[in-house]
């Protein structure tokens, strides 16, 4: 992790990390991650969609997507982005909704950063968790799996962009 990111270490105990070196510049990560209607084409593991995504950049907007499980069923995602820089850190959270008004049962804060590696982008994401017992639920979930494979498919759409 770069020197302006040294501050978080994650806890391996509550926070869950997928870092890995990928063939596309920061500037198609970044693209890919915070423009709607690019994220909607690799967000979600296939045989899941991205449906909706509704993505307000800037710290206190609103972060939204709904991806469908291959059954047809709805799993709409609501969250407020509490930091933006821009090719190398995004970073939001479940716990409020656009505008930082509370939203419930917070589950993770998500942190993505983008570093210049020769040609292509050190991608570090990491989800934080409150609890060791959520930190489980989501690594039983799929965490690296399902993110691991969302990242295949990012990298397979950023390279058509």
């Amino acid at each position: 992790m770069s020197q302006k990111n040294a501050s978080f270490k994650p806890d391996p105990n509550l926070d869950l990390v997928l870092e890995r070196v990928i063939d596309v510049p920061p500037e198609l990560v970044w693209k890919a991650w915070t423009e709607p209607e690019h994220l909607k084409k690799w967000f979600s593991p296939r045989p899941w969609m991205t449906t909706e995504c509704e993505i307000d950049l800037r710290p206190g907007g609103s972060f939204k997507t709904v991806m469908r499980s291959p059954e047809g069923q709805d799993f709409p995602g609501h969250g407020c982005i509490l930091e933006v820089v821009k090719n190398e850190k995004l970073v939001w959270t479940d716990a409020l909704s656009g505008g930082y008004r509370p939203n419930g049962e917070p589950f993770m804060t998500a942190m993505l950063i983008l570093e210049p590696s020769g040609k292509g982008t050190k991608y570090t994401a990491i989800a934080i968790h409150t609890s060791e017992d959520i930190r489980k639920k989501h690594e039983e979930m799929g965490f690296h799996s399902g993110w691991g494979t969302a990242l295949d498919q990012l990298v397979e759409y950023a390279k058509s962009l």
